[in-house]
């Protein structure tokens, strides 16, 4: 057996095929790739988006209305906003171990996302930080006192709702009324029940009275509000994304289609006061203390603007 010439056949047969395993591994190449590289241009970023409600709402969730902005938000860009509602204690509790959102919707009470918070092209006075805006308000509430007739002038005991976070009690302060503070619902159920001849409350029980096809008589109190829902952005990474939503969400379009959930259109608010919805709970105590305590309007102010 001729083991050497066999051997040079099959060494020439190897050379020769050189060029075309080359020419294949191109082939593949260019078949290959360049699909990696169009999935990696299509592939959408995500920004993730928490919202978080420290208040009650008018009627419906705050939540899917935002879902249903953010659809409109992406258009023809290639990102998708995951909105995604949680508790603030969940939130706070997620934070603590290292998770943080792209954007959070929230309202008083979560202070702790203040040091993560980018400075914004708006400004408001609720959302100002050292000098900075890094929140700023896409729907609001109102404080109301109701009264089931239209004479809001007689004697009679007046229940101050309270829910979430909100302080009603320095709404009422301001406004000179003096009441009891007592929870929301139950609040809602002694008016109707004529337990109280006044009622403190806010847009969500304008259409608690709305669904007992109930009429009362209200008067807008102007004094003071913290009922708004904030806006932050907390990447740098998909800060164009992040305002590009917030563009939308702040509108003509979309704020004349609050009335949905019930909500109030930002531009529309003729309140006097707010308070930082940076406020850590320490200084939210210290608020409700100095009302139950019979702190003053005039001190109020000072308080204000130190916390």
């Amino acid at each position: 057996m001729n083991l050497r010439g066999n051997w040079k056949t099959v060494g020439k047969f190897a050379v020769a095929c050189v060029p075309f395993v080359l020419i294949l591994v191109i082939l593949l190449s260019v078949a290959c790739f360049p699909r990696e590289s169009k999935e990696e241009e299509t592939a959408k970023r995500v920004v993730r988006v928490w919202n978080v409600d420290t208040f009650e709402g008018g009627t419906g969730s705050r939540t899917s209305f935002l879902r249903k902005i953010a659809r409109k938000a992406e258009g023809e860009r290639n990102v998708y906003y995951l909105v995604t509602s949680y508790t603030a204690e969940g939130a706070e509790d997620a934070f603590s171990k290292g998770e943080c959102p792209d954007m959070i919707s929230f309202g008083i009470g979560l202070s702790c996302f203040a040091e993560r918070s980018l400075p914004l092209p708006y400004s408001f006075p609720g959302g100002e930080l050292g000098g900075e805006t890094l929140a700023i308000p896409w729907c609001r509430g109102e404080y109301y006192l109701f009264s089931p007739r239209e004479d809001f002038g007689e004697e009679g005991r007046i229940a101050i709702s309270e829910g979430g976070s909100n302080l009603a009690c320095i709404s009422a302060l301001l406004a000179g009324i003096g009441g009891e503070p007592v929870e929301s619902t139950a609040a809602y159920v002694g008016f109707l029940g004529g337990k109280y001849r006044y009622l403190l409350g806010t847009q969500r029980d304008v259409y608690r009275f709305r669904t007992r096809n109930v009429q009362v008589y209200r008067k807008t109190l102007t004094a003071y509000n913290d009922l708004y829902q904030y806006i932050s952005v907390l990447s740098s990474e998909k800060r164009e994304d992040c305002l590009a939503l917030l563009a939308m969400l702040r509108s003509a379009e979309v704020q004349e289609m609050l009335s949905e959930i019930g909500m109030l259109p930002v531009g529309e608010d003729g309140s006097e006061r707010t308070v930082s919805v940076f406020s850590d709970a320490s200084a939210l105590e210290r608020l409700r203390l100095f009302t139950a305590e019979g702190g003053g309007a005039k001190n109020l102010d000072k308080f204000l603007k130190n916390i």
